[in-house]
């Protein structure tokens, strides 16, 4: 593989595996493009994000813009990139960046496109109720999601699994099939297939209130969400005693004869505890 100059964009915790693979196969980055410090944890202490940590740690170059703006394009040319790389930045790239690597840019995708184009692709195919799901890796373009599939696979979705734990499941698919992708980039051996924009679907962002439940609700659908929701936003719901509003968040569930059933929570003020001991106590 002919050797390339890359930059990687990408803020989570979850890219440092597909960093590692891309240093196992020869293809460090040049550069690490990544978002600012942010305060983190319930002292909220300003934390660098995880990508920053790993380039420091390899010598590598970070950078933190609040903007893509022209002062950071500028910066960006002198490292000659051949190819960008992005996984989860969290910032609308200009077609002015897009189009500064010679052989362009391409960014891992958690659904399999045209399906799903958007932030939330993993938690949507939870809680509308897939089968199935994938990884892509695609051409990046001015628009979003919208670009040309050069590697994907499908992969089924467990019964019980949370976001978390899908996503997870995904990003072991994905470094391997992102490295793939690079060689054939390089060696000038992929093929770019078109998305059909008429079977696209868009995923909305997550909020906050989205994890409130009605328990009266189907069950089925509740599960879902308790699923897709799992970690962030989390699941709650409100309780009423003498009056008084209780919100009671969900940290465990499962899906029984047609029902779903609560299994653990921490009921607002309180520590941790079983739903069932929870309600003995509440209906007293």
């Amino acid at each position: 593989m002919p050797k390339l100059n890359i930059a990687f964009f990408g803020t989570p915790e979850l890219v440092l595996p597909i960093l590692e693979e891309l240093q196992s196969a020869d293809l460090l980055p040049k550069v690490i493009v990544t978002g600012k410090d942010e305060p983190q944890g319930r002292k909220m202490l300003v934390k660098k994000p995880a990508p920053k940590i790993w380039a420091e740690q390899k010598n590598i170059p970070a950078f933190q813009p609040e903007k893509i703006n022209a002062q950071f394009l500028e910066a960006f040319k002198k490292y000659d990139i051949d190819l960008g790389i992005v996984v989860a930045y969290g910032k609308i790239l200009p077609k002015a960046l897009l189009e500064l690597p010679r052989l362009g840019m391409i960014n891992v995708h958690y659904s399999l496109l045209p399906k799903y184009r958007g932030a939330t692709p993993v938690e949507s195919a939870i809680l509308n109720g897939d089968d199935m799901t994938g990884v892509v890796i695609q051409k990046m373009v001015y628009e979003l999601d919208a670009g040309d599939v050069i590697e994907k696979e499908e992969v089924r979705i467990g019964e019980k699994e949370t976001a978390p734990e899908l996503r997870n499941r995904l990003n072991e698919i994905a470094k391997k099939l992102l490295v793939k992708a690079v060689g054939k980039i390089a060696d000038g051996t992929a093929s770019f297939e078109k998305q059909d924009d008429n079977k696209a679907t868009l995923c909305k962002k997550i909020k906050k209130e989205d994890g409130l439940l009605d328990l009266a609700d189907d069950p089925i659908q509740n599960y879902r969400k308790f699923r897709a929701y799992y970690g962030w936003p989390g699941t709650y719901f409100f309780m009423e005693r003498n009056g008084k509003k209780m919100r009671i968040v969900i940290k465990e569930a499962t899906f029984k004869e047609g029902k779903f059933e609560i299994l653990r929570i921490i009921p607002e003020g309180k520590k941790e505890m079983s739903y069932k001991d929870f309600l003995a106590g509440f209906q007293r």
